[in-house]
C-alpha cells in the first residue's frame, strides 16, 4: 500500500491528478478510517495505462470504458474458469452421469436422451 505521493511518483503523475481519478472513478484506491487514500501496486499499474491511453489521444470517457470493459472481461474469465472447475468436479464425482450442461444457473446432468433447456450454453459428454 502506498501513500498518494509514492503512488503519484511511481506513476509519473502529480498528486493532485490521482485525486482527480478517484473522483472520477477512474483509479479508487483502498481510503484509511481517517479517509487517507493507499493505492496498491494494481492501482499504480492502472494510472500507468491511463497515462499511456492519455498520451496516445484517448480521452478519459474513453479511457473510462477501457477500463471498464477490461474489468468485464477478467471477470467474465474467473466465471469461465469456475464453470470449467465445476463442470470437472461433476465430472469426477458423478462417473454413472453421462451428459452435463454448462449454463446461467450452473452445471446440470441431462438424462439420456433428453434436450438441455435454452439457457444452457454448453452442451459436453464423456464417452464410454
Amino acid at each position: 500500500m502506498f501513500s498518494i505521493g509514492v503512488a503519484a511518483e511511481l506513476s509519473m503523475m502529480h498528486p493532485q491528478t490521482l485525486r482527480d481519478y478517484d473522483r472520477m472513478k477512474l483509479v479508487v484506491p483502498v481510503r484509511t478510517g481517517g479517509q487517507t487514500r493507499r493505492y496498491t501496486m494494481r492501482n499504480v499499474a492502472q494510472l500507468r495505462e491511463i497515462q499511456r491511453l492519455s498520451q496516445e489521444g484517448v480521452s478519459l470517457e474513453g479511457i473510462r470504458r477501457i477500463l471498464e470493459l477490461e474489468n468485464q472481461n477478467a471477470e467474465l474469465q474467473k466465471r469461465v474458469r469456475d464453470l470449467e472447475q465445476t463442470l470437472a468436479n461433476e465430472l469426477m464425482n458423478r462417473p454413472g452421469a453421462r451428459v452435463f450442461a454448462a449454463g446461467d444457473q450452473g452445471v446440470e446432468s441431462i438424462a439420456r436422451g433428453k434436450r438441455p433447456s435454452k439457457h444452457t450454453s454448453v452442451v459436453l459428454w464423456r464417452a464410454r
